[in-house]
């Protein structure tokens, strides 16, 4: 085995860049293990529904209470106000549990990226591979969303097909933030961690409520937070408000993937080539 991975290391070696094969040989072992079961089946499906059931039981039907929104100079329904920033929410939830639940277990317990690196296979194309399937992940449940927004007459469909790309953005930016915190996690209990931080930025990014309503201290607070960047990003593409301040938040997003891409590869290159 050792003799095996010291031929695997000095193969690497002899390989310098990214090869875009083996980024895909990495996609492809999730490919194959979509395929080897049910059960990964319906972890990838029930991803999808928590947003969605958002949507229709507080866009919907709370939405039936409150009335008309006033915000971004226009007048809408409420539903139509928090419908985008479920379809961001999704895109981040897709992503993130692609690359921390998932990446924790192949890299802690698994030990998956171990036998990876037994073939030509580097730790940043394991990086890059993760974080492309996660994004398909993501992608399929905001392309299925927006589908329902369109149905429910929530986005007109050239705000459905603008938010699009905005939400592959979104999946790029929390995959890349998710597979550093998977190489920092010391064990399942960091999980509840993630999870309270995950849903304190679900609460208070502007998702349900302008955050013009709250305290400036508090306002303040919520704009440094990256769904809150999301939520605006994907709202503002969706109803078509456009301005400069789009332009502030995909560049936040772009910032974030880039930083969180760059420290998961210096991280797992560490992990598994010691």
């Amino acid at each position: 085995m050792l003799t095996t991975l010291a031929a695997a290391r000095s193969m690497r070696a002899t390989r310098p860049g990214l090869s875009t094969t083996r980024v895909g040989a990495v996609i492809g072992r999730n490919v194959g293990a979509l395929r080897s079961g049910p059960s990964y089946w319906i972890v990838l499906v029930s991803g999808f529904f928590e947003p969605l059931l958002y949507l229709l039981s507080i866009g919907v039907g709370v939405g039936a209470l409150v009335g008309d929104l006033t915000a971004y100079g226009r007048t809408m329904p409420y539903a139509a106000f928090v419908a985008p920033a479920m379809l961001a929410v999704s895109a981040m939830t897709g992503a993130l549990a692609e690359t921390t639940f998932n990446v924790f277990f192949k890299l802690k317990y698994a030990k998956t990226y171990e036998a990876m690196l037994t073939t030509p296979v580097r730790p940043v194309e394991i990086a890059f591979g993760e974080l492309t399937w996660a994004t398909v992940r993501g992608s399929l449940y905001t392309a299925i969303f927006l589908g329902v927004m369109v149905a429910l007459g929530l986005a007109p469909v050239g705000g459905a097909l603008a938010a699009f790309p905005a939400t592959i953005l979104v999946s790029l930016a929390f995959g890349a933030v998710g597979l550093t915190i998977s190489t920092l996690m010391r064990g399942w209990q960091d999980f509840d961690l993630l999870n309270t931080g995950q849903f304190a930025m679900f609460l208070f990014s502007g998702t349900f409520s302008p955050v013009q309503n709250y305290p400036a201290w508090m306002e303040v607070l919520i704009q440094v937070t990256p769904l809150y960047h999301a939520v605006e990003l994907v709202r503002g593409l969706s109803l078509g408000v456009y301005g400069l301040g789009l332009l502030g938040h995909a560049a936040y997003l772009l910032v974030m993937l880039a930083a969180g891409l760059w420290f998961a590869a210096r991280r797992m290159e560490r992990l598994l080539c010691p």
